[in-house]
């Protein structure tokens, strides 16, 4: 019972500061829905700027690659969070039901987190983790032009963690443990050319790593090849 009433404030806590995150993706999507739009206007204008080609978006599969920040708390009662920095990579395949894909998304991630001090050992006050992620999900197109375009996504899957290295320290860190996870978020993809695109995706991430789910943010920038003919 003590240790359910220690816990009860961190768990207010993290729920505050997720409802913060979720505020934060909605306005970064909002942000990017006005500059879809502003951009386009402008561009209609003087028809100098984007792809010289028709962008018809009629390809049957488009991928992704890029790289991305994560924050994330690597124990339950770490008092800080700490920052991920990785790669992805995800394949989405258009179906022939109007502007739904079915996506599969691989992350990699890695970075160092503030530790508890263990007495008696030499570990240092930083310790690296890294975790593999793998999910799958749908995605909707949204607003579309010949410029840019944006996307919506839901994905969940499994994130396997690790956490402890070789010389296992009681720094507060969770064990090596694989649990479910969740993305949740849209892109902003400005067209270069018909198969080529710059993609900017912002997405809320939902873990339970611990004894409850929590938030986290996450953003990613890179490149989208679309090919095949629906």
């Amino acid at each position: 019972m003590q240790r359910l009433m220690t816990t009860g404030a961190p768990s207010t806590r993290n729920r505050t500061a997720g409802f913060r995150t979720i505020r934060f993706t909605g306005k970064t999507l909002l942000l990017a829905a006005g500059i879809l739009t502003g951009s386009t206007l402008a561009q209609a204008q003087n028809g100098k700027i984007g792809p010289a080609a028709p962008v018809t978006y009629d390809n049957k599969y488009e991928a992704y690659g890029g790289i991305n920040y994560m924050n994330f708390q690597a124990g339950q009662d770490l008092p800080k969070r700490m920052n991920f920095a990785g790669a992805e990579a995800s394949l989405t395949y258009w179906t022939p039901v109007s502007r739904l894909g079915v996506t599969g998304d691989y992350r990699f991630e890695g970075g160092t987190t503030p530790v508890f001090p263990s007495p008696g050992s030499s570990n240092p006050a930083r310790q690296l983790v890294y975790m593999n992620l793998g999910m799958a999900g749908v995605t909707y197109r949204g607003p579309k032009g010949h410029y840019a375009a944006i996307d919506y996504h839901a994905l969940i899957g499994a994130a396997d963690g690790i956490f402890n290295g070789p010389a296992s320290y009681n720094v507060g860190l969770y064990t090596n443990r694989t649990k479910p996870i969740g993305a949740f978020g849209g892109s902003l993809d400005y067209n270069y050319s018909k198969n080529i695109a710059v993609r900017l995706s912002p997405d809320l991430i939902i873990e339970h790593f611990g004894t409850e789910y929590r938030e986290f943010f996450a953003i990613s920038g890179g490149l989208i090849y679309r090919f095949g003919k629906l």
